[in-house]
């Protein structure tokens, strides 16, 4: 008989995050209004503008990825804008505080470049 545990079990694998290597992001101008998708491979800084992107993990849960991000901006590089986890299905939840850009995560994926 063993059915509650293995639904426990169940359970805890749905709710176990997987980590992805690459960050799907989104970059909002607020002053052009021009939108920018592109990808981050955690560890390596990418710029968006003027801002500097660092993801430091990436993670897919199954219902929404999530992503801890460290950004600079370049006219102020002393201090990051923001260093924080975001959440796909959250984005106001945990947000970049910043005058000109919004960034924020779409996904999380294995390989750059690829539709995973």
């Amino acid at each position: 008989m063993g059915g509650a545990p293995d639904r426990v079990a169940q359970a805890q694998d749905v709710a176990r995050p997987v980590t992805r290597p690459v960050a799907v992001l989104r970059g909002l101008d607020k002053f052009s209004g021009l939108a920018e998708t592109f990808e981050a491979v955690v560890g390596a800084p990418v710029a968006y503008r003027r801002l500097t992107i660092t993801v430091r993990a990436c993670r897919d849960t199954g219902a929404a990825a999530e992503a801890w991000l460290e950004i600079t901006d370049a006219n102020a590089p002393a201090a990051p804008v923001f260093a924080g986890w975001m959440i796909a299905a959250s984005p106001a939840l945990s947000a970049l505080d910043h005058p000109r850009y919004d960034v924020w995560v779409l996904s999380c994926k294995t390989v750059s470049g690829d539709a995973s």
